[in-house]
């Protein structure tokens, strides 16, 4: 199962972007999704995840106040809307879920996950 993530391109410091990932079905028949990002040289991070009911499982300290995760049920699609994007955000970005339910406080362990998305990659300018 592959999900499909698009969104990515260049955008200047300070800009914004939606980054989009479809489920391959109904979002209830998933745990939810979660994003992850990869700079060149870094480990794969966790950015943040939500429920498919539309709860908040948390956001990297990184990112809080700047992007937000939401859904849409009838389009079976996840959203990463970044604003105030910094050049520290520039990385590959991953959309992820489970077909399992994942235990609360787990959501930013990426092994949890077991379907991903081909990664979308954002650059940000100075």
């Amino acid at each position: 199962v592959q999900l499909q993530a698009s969104g990515g391109g260049l955008v200047q410091a300070g800009g914004s972007l939606r980054l989009s990932c479809a489920t391959p079905g109904p979002q209830f028949m998933y745990w939810g999704m979660a994003w992850f990002r990869q700079a060149p040289g870094e480990e794969r991070e966790f950015v943040g995840a939500v429920h498919w009911s539309g709860q908040v499982a948390g956001y990297a300290n990184s990112v809080k106040g700047r992007f937000t995760i939401s859904g849409d049920n009838k389009k079976k699609t996840y959203y990463l809307q970044m604003n105030s994007l910094r050049r520290e955000d520039t990385a590959v970005y991953y959309c992820a879920t489970s077909g399992k339910l994942l235990v609360a406080g787990t959501e930013s362990d990426s092994s949890k996950y077991d379907y991903w998305g081909q990664g979308t990659q954002v650059t940000v300018s100075s």
